[in-house]
């Protein structure tokens, strides 16, 4: 699962965007200097996350939107588009778009 789709699960689950989830972490006080565990635990308990989606909030919260370039343009399950990850939701996300409509425009 692409670090993207991470994210995307976490919106689903929750109703929020992830730059939603962003605002209240920074309303709770989370930051870069925040551990992982107090995060978690807050994600779990308000909006029912597990570790594995946590943890991609949690890098969102302490880390930014950025992440390594390791797997951005590579084949396999855990492949990005970009370097810099979508936090306003999947529906307006510009790369979603464009795909849908490659997709449609193949398929026809």
């Amino acid at each position: 699962m692409s670090f993207q789709a991470y994210l995307d699960a976490v919106e689903e689950k929750t109703g929020l965007t992830p730059r939603q989830l962003l605002e209240q972490a920074r309303e709770r006080g989370f930051d870069a200097s925040t551990k992982a565990g107090p995060i978690l635990a807050w994600l779990a308990d308000e909006h029912g996350l597990g570790r594995g989606h946590g943890m991609a909030m949690v890098h969102v919260i302490t880390k930014g939107p950025t992440i390594s370039g390791k797997h951005v343009g590579t084949t396999g399950a855990h492949r990005d588009a970009s370097d810099t990850l979508w936090l306003d939701g999947r529906a307006t996300r510009p790369a979603v778009t464009h795909l849908s409509a490659t997709a449609s425009s193949v398929t026809a």
